[in-house]
């Protein structure tokens, strides 16, 4: 566990250094540097909307991944749409729970496999972008290519939800009901919003799952 956090602290920090090297040469090679005030503006901007999400994304995946997974799936990325997905399907084929030292171990070596698949995938993509773009970019195929992310996590979702009915309530009706209101109360993008509902949800379900726990509607095979 200790070379895993060790070698997880170099590739985090190095990744870091090589997305922040990649602008910085660039810009001292040409001498153009973006001016301070808009950069700001951007910036924070941008950290308004990613840093919620960010911080929601620590507590919400690494009990899901453990340290190996979650290194690997922070520093490749797509977690939301990719990781997640083929780490908790892997624990749940091979039996495992996540939080345990299998769990750990299933969740990082699925990560990794679909890292490959990625890598491999984007460089079939890249050679066959124009041939296929008039595939790609036909109006009859504009709805699925929108509903890729839903139809990924739904169909995650009814699995795990069969399985823990009682446990899905709360937050399946708190997730309808902060939706409907910021929508069409307050007319805003969900989207823009989402990661800070994520950490929201997240204690309403745990909050949830502890009551029903305590006054016995829920057993402990239940959670299991």
């Amino acid at each position: 566990m200790k070379d895993i956090h060790s070698l997880g602290v170099k590739s985090l920090t190095g990744m870091l250094v090589l997305m922040i090297s990649a602008p910085l040469v660039i810009s001292l090679y040409f001498n153009i540097f973006p001016p301070v005030g808009p950069f700001l503006s951007g910036f924070l901007q941008a950290a308004m909307i990613y840093l919620p999400i960010a911080v929601a994304e620590y507590f919400t995946f690494v009990p899901i991944l453990g340290p190996g997974g979650s290194y690997l799936a922070f520093v490749t990325g797509n977690l939301t749409n990719l990781k997640i997905p083929a780490a908790v399907v892997a624990m749940d084929q091979a039996g495992v729970k996540s939080g345990t030292e299998e769990g750990a171990v299933i969740a990082q070596i699925s990560v990794a496999i679909s890292s490959m698949v990625t890598i491999l995938v984007v460089l079939i993509g890249m050679l066959l972008i124009l041939p296929l773009q008039p595939l790609l970019s036909s109006p009859v195929l504009a709805p699925a290519f929108e509903n890729i992310l839903p139809a990924l996590f739904g169909a995650l979702g009814a699995h795990f939800f069969s399985q823990h009915r009682k446990l899905a309530v709360v937050p399946l009706l708190s997730t309808m009901i902060l939706a409907a209101t910021v929508i069409y109360v307050f007319k805003l993008n969900f989207q823009s919003i989402q990661g800070v509902l994520i950490p929201v949800l997240g204690l309403i379900s745990v909050a949830s799952a502890l009551y029903f726990y305590r006054i016995g509607w829920i057993k402990k095979e239940d959670i299991e």
